[in-house]
């Protein structure tokens, strides 16, 4: 069978092509070995249970892993200790029956505790039995539990966390499981506040024991490249698979699910090239998956949530990452950001174009700006691709005509909300723009629109004097060099009252750069 790219599901190295995951699990094993209880809790999509199916087999030779996933158990199942315990029981026999040899008493003993016969559907009877099988057992035994946000709002499972907690603390005169894994993308305190948000429950958890799991799951340039070498190993695209693999990772930052998105598509169009890359992000951007539908959930039900990220992508505020912060810790549990150099800044470029796309749609149907847009779409194309300077000049016109005798309206972050507005309907459906990270904070931010295979530069930066806009000019040159890129566009935001609207062109170390002040 000829292996394929997945994202839908866990994937299997006879099918699928894949990172290789071996100094992953070596890290993981390092901790198992050592008899720590964790939790691998990371966004959704993160390759959680490729990488326990993988660690299952990796175990093996060394222990007794039991690998079970709680989504094979329904709410019925958590309706109180009875059937909690009894359920638990039954997805064990099947693995015990499947893989494990036991004797005929616990053998016995389990199958009560399955059928729940009267007097063994305690929790400490099912620890009871665990205890015994863990002193019997011919090697250590793990516990790996996946989908553990299948138990979430259920007192059951916290009392269940406890017993485990119970038994790792008197390990030494009881014996219990070497390690214990849960995978999840909510971590074990996001599931005990959703029960009990008292202060005292909050910070006192049934989990306390575990160690932290800072092990790094997502997939660098040089995981990508190897992929990337099995592919071309039995494709013969004759692709340049350093630049490729640097390319994927500068859009995603080694996202697995969109690592995984991005090669699927080159896959699918034979382009396995920069082009082929940005067609891929234009294709990955408009379709509704369960990723992004996750995404776009966690900011309409979370205001907190969704005031961080708009500070962050269109105030360009620099703010510290606090894991003590809920709204921060938040961000990170569901992957929305990373710590970068101590501060807050989105996952990935993919995410970050979505969700300013979000953010702008609430504001679509209200915008004239965005309606401007919309009519004055078909001016801006020719045959070479967009004319950006018209752009600019009808946005200044626009804007003036719009805003012009309320500028007491506007906050600075306001005039680049305004101007995505404004862009967004000219490009859609052919072209895309990112934010350049680097570029971006409270006075001046980058943005790099691809359009027909063209890339346009255009700062927007808020006017705070001729010094300040000489260094903008040497900047954006700087930036233009970067790219090898011969124009740029400047677009001030001038909320002065006696400021000067226009638009004039200089030249600067043999680089144009179009200025525009609104």
């Amino acid at each position: 069978m000829e292996r394929y790219f997945n994202i839908t599901g866990a994937c299997n190295p006879k099918e699928h092509y894949m990172v290789n995951l071996d100094s992953r699990l070596a890290e993981i094993k390092k901790m198992v070995d050592a008899g720590k209880y964790f939790v691998i809790n990371r966004g959704r999509q993160y390759g959680k249970t490729t990488t326990l199916n993988a660690l299952e087999n990796y175990l093996s030779q060394d222990y007794i892993v039991v690998s079970m996933d709680f989504q094979f158990l329904d709410a019925s199942d958590f309706e109180n200790t009875e059937t909690f315990v009894s359920a638990f029981a039954q997805e064990l026999n099947e693995l015990v029956d499947e893989k494990h040899q036991i004797s005929e008493e616990l053998a016995k003993q389990l199958h009560k505790i399955a059928d729940g016969a009267d007097g063994y559907t305690r929790m400490a009877n099912l620890f009871k039995w665990l205890c015994s099988w863990c002193k019997s057992a011919s090697k250590p035994i793990v516990l790996i539990i996946d989908e553990v946000d299948s138990a979430s709002n259920n007192q059951v499972f916290l009392d269940f966390l406890a017993q485990l907690r119970g038994y790792y603390l008197n390990r030494n005169k009881k014996p219990t499981f070497q390690s214990v894994i849960l995978a999840g993308v909510h971590d074990i305190r996001n599931l005990r506040q959703k029960i009990r948000s008292d202060t005292e429950h909050r910070h006192n958890s049934p989990w306390n024991i575990a160690s932290s799991f800072d092990i790094d799951m997502s997939f660098s340039p040089d995981d990508i490249m190897g992929m990337l070498n099995d592919y071309e190993n039995d494709h013969h695209m004759g692709m340049d698979i350093v630049s490729i693999s640097q390319l994927i990772y500068d859009y995603t930052s080694g996202y697995p699910v969109l690592v995984g998105e991005f090669c699927k598509n080159m896959d699918e169009s034979s382009n396995w090239n920069e082009q082929g890359i940005i067609e891929a992000n234009k294709q990955i951007l408009i379709r509704k998956t369960p990723l992004f539908e996750s995404l776009i959930g966690k900011l309409e039900d979370n205001t907190a949530l969704r005031k961080l990220l708009y500070n962050i992508l269109f105030k360009g505020q620099k703010i510290p990452y606090n894991p003590d912060d809920a709204t921060i810790d938040d961000a990170f549990m569901y992957g929305f950001v990373k710590n970068e150099n101590g501060l807050i800044a989105v996952a990935n470029r993919v995410f970050e174009v979505r969700i300013y796309n979000w953010f702008i749609s609430l504001e679509t149907t209200d915008s004239q700006i965005f309606a401007e847009g919309v009519n004055d779409k078909s001016q801006f194309i020719n045959g070479s691709g967009l004319n950006m300077e018209l752009i600019l000049e009808k946005f200044i016109l626009h804007f003036n005509d719009i805003y012009g005798t309320q500028p007491d309206k506007f906050k600075e972050d306001d005039g680049r909300k305004l101007f995505l507005l404004y862009l967004r309907p000219i490009i859609n459906g052919i072209g895309n723009y990112y934010i350049e990270a680097q570029t971006r904070d409270q006075r001046r931010t980058d943005v790099i629109v691809d359009y027909l295979g063209k890339q346009y530069i255009i700062e927007l930066k808020i006017w705070h004097g001729d010094e300040y806009n000489t260094q903008g000019e040497k900047q954006l040159s700087e930036y233009l060099d970067y790219y090898h890129i011969d124009k740029g566009y400047l677009l001030s935001f001038n909320f002065n009252k006696n400021k000067q609207s226009g638009m004039h062109t200089l030249e600067l170390n043999g680089r144009t750069i179009v200025e525009a002040v609104v």
